[in-house]
């Protein structure tokens, strides 16, 4: 077991259940059960104490950067909330969400079958993609699997995970990360458009996969991913606006302004 102390400004069923990942299960205490880098654990909120039940002290420094620990998200939502009267209450309603630090090829994947796509069915692709092809962890869990194994599968590999059109892009980016022709380790350091377009020589990835993987795989926060849902957030409580003008927190900002919008949709009624 590992304990963190002093934790603010962290809601697990806020974080690890608003659509930036896909391998946590919440439990009927109200702890979360996930896997992440190859670890399974559980995860509850114990007054302002971080406790993860099955993780070693090894992995302290995994699960602190994994939980992004180290980033002062009061200092974050207030900055944005000076921004934007309907932001700061958005900040105020969806401040526990951290950003994850998660693996990046698990999250290139995850987001590639996240396309038309919804959090349950996605969960349930993610999953079989595991049990199916990764290895197996103590509990009965299994580890995401590497961009190694999944690249010696072909399409028709996946049937069994019924993720339709999906698989032939999850293989191709396999094989494209796999062989070195998309580089991840990259995507963090160049300038922003040149990291979109590396993620989308993959066939399938397009700005908003590309968005969604930088900003939850690799922590770019300038990334803001637009889909239909953002987009008429975006048109409707921020008329005049663009994600530029969030800068340098966009994406936290996205997090909030989603989480909002997805939890008042009288907001939008007509």
């Amino acid at each position: 077991m590992l304990v963190f102390e002093q934790i603010h400004d962290l809601d697990l069923a806020q974080t690890l259940d608003c659509g930036q990942c896909f391998r946590w299960t919440a439990q009927e205490d109200g702890s979360f059960h996930g896997v992440a880098f190859g670890k399974s654990v559980t995860a509850r909120m114990e007054g302002d104490r971080l406790v993860l039940d099955g993780a070693d002290e090894a992995d302290r420094a995994l699960w602190h950067a994994y939980f992004d620990l180290d980033t002062d998200y009061g200092e974050i939502a207030r900055t944005l909330g000076r921004l934007h009267p309907v932001l700061r209450e958005a900040a105020e309603y969806a401040g526990g969400i951290r950003l994850l630090r998660q693996e990046r090829f698990e999250t290139l994947c995850t987001f590639i079958i996240s396309q038309n796509n919804n959090i349950p069915r996605i969960k349930g692709i993610v999953a079989r993609l595991c049990e199916h092809f990764g290895a197996p962890l103590p509990g009965g869990c299994f580890a995401f699997p590497s961009a190694r194994d999944l690249s010696r599968l072909s399409a028709e590999d996946l049937a069994p995970l019924r993720a339709g059109f999906r698989a032939r892009y999850l293989i191709d980016a396999a094989q494209k990360v796999n062989s070195g022709a998309v580089d991840l380790s990259l995507c963090e350091t160049v300038p922003y458009e040149t990291a979109r377009a590396e993620l989308m020589k993959i066939t399938g990835v397009g700005v908003k996969v590309a968005d969604c993987t930088l900003l939850f795989g690799m922590h770019r926060t300038e990334a803001f991913p637009l889909d239909v849902w953002m987009k008429r957030a975006m048109q409707t409580l921020f008329p005049g606006l663009s994600p530029l003008d969030f800068a340098p927190y966009a994406g936290v900002a996205q997090q909030y302004i989603f989480h909002y919008s997805r939890m008042h949709p009288e907001l939008f009624a007509k």
